[in-house]
């Protein structure tokens, strides 16, 4: 069994605001596993909008309170260790799970179900309710850490939980067939990219929203069709034109999402970096009998599905850089600069 230290390094967020509320620290305790949960040796872990908005304190709906900004509607606790996209090797396994689990290559599912043996009436997510991967060491409940079993680098595979899942979720949830067509707004960003792919694979015909400078490399991702954004989309492609939306932005052009669906359509959505507050038509929902779906919490076949697809090798990982962890500040500011396509990974 691999020696487990005392302490390990890390970044501790000590508070809700700017990046000098991130902290590299080398001297973080190592928590010990409970009975039914694995500790992991991070190997690399990636960067989402999810660390910023938790840092900034986003999904708080009080306007400067921050005691709704956590997940689940609750204030976070600090220090917290973010991270939710973790890669790494079980090191050590708790009393109630098969011992022949150590040395396991995992990567983990970051929505959890269960935590410190307590199963959640409300799910968490990994680094907001409770330590994620940005440090050397984390802790999960077993069930969450899932084998794989394939050549990508671990870099690669810190690349898919995340952002994979919740594509992968918003398309099981929207229930995508063959032959649909499917519209996917921030489509060059990691949960977008991956949405294309994982599209795809069930033989949709995809129409993605990018900036101009991306367009190329969102093509090369899967899109059959890129339309650039700020463009209407009535303009481009009529209404009554796409089966699914896959929604990731909001902001001034939701309108024009409904218009564009067919009857009967689904719209789908887990991300607002457009703006979360938009205007409805609420006759245009109930005349088109259209189906709206917030999807966060991960069905539970999701994150399994996912694992087979990275084995089987239908979809690629989308690496744009990586940083070490120290230099987790720099990685931020790159996120927030958008001129990206794929995913920011840290090496621990």
């Amino acid at each position: 069994m691999t020696s487990v230290p005392e302490i390990m390094k890390g970044v501790y967020l000590t508070a809700h605001g700017d990046t000098d509320n991130l902290k590299y620290l080398e001297n973080i305790p190592v928590s010990k596993p409970y009975p039914d949960e694995v500790l992991v040796k991070v190997a690399a872990a990636g960067v989402n909008n999810t660390d910023i908005n938790t840092r900034i304190g986003w999904y708080s709906k009080k306007g400067n309170s921050t005691d709704d900004a956590g997940w689940s509607g609750k204030p976070l606790s600090f220090p917290r260790i973010q991270g939710g996209d973790v890669c790494g090797k079980i090191i050590e396994a708790g009393i109630n799970i098969d011992q022949s689990r150590i040395g396991e290559r995992v990567i983990l599912e970051p929505c959890l179900r269960e935590f410190e043996g307590q199963q959640l009436d409300h799910f968490w997510y990994l680094g907001s309710e409770c330590d994620g991967g940005f440090a050397e060491y984390v802790k999960i409940a077993s069930r969450h850490a899932y084998a794989i079993d394939c050549d990508l680098t671990d870099t690669e595979l810190a690349s898919f939980p995340v952002s994979y899942s919740t594509a992968e979720n918003l398309l099981t949830r929207a229930n995508v067939k063959a032959g649909e067509t499917v519209f996917i707004t921030g489509a060059s960003g990691g949960v977008g990219s991956a949405a294309i792919q994982l599209a795809k694979t069930r033989n949709a015909h995809v129409i993605a929203v990018t900036s101009p400078n991306k367009r190329d490399s969102v093509l090369e991702v899967g899109a059959d069709k890129v339309i650039d954004r700020g463009k209407n989309y009535l303009d481009a492609l009529g209404d009554n034109s796409v089966d699914v939306v896959v929604d990731l932005v909001a902001g001034d052009q939701w309108p024009q999402l409904l218009e564009i669906l067919k009857p009967e359509g689904r719209y789908a959505v887990s991300g607002a970096i457009a703006g979360p507050l938009v205007e409805l038509d609420v006759r245009t929902l109930y005349l088109k009998d259209l189906t709206f779906l917030g999807c966060t919490k991960l069905s539970p076949e999701v994150f399994g599905n996912l694992v087979a697809h990275i084995e089987n090798g239908d979809i690629s990982p989308l690496v744009a850089q990586t940083f070490p962890l120290s230099q987790i500040v720099q990685a931020q500011k790159k996120f927030l600069k958008k001129d990206f396509t794929g995913k920011l990974v840290l090496t621990i």
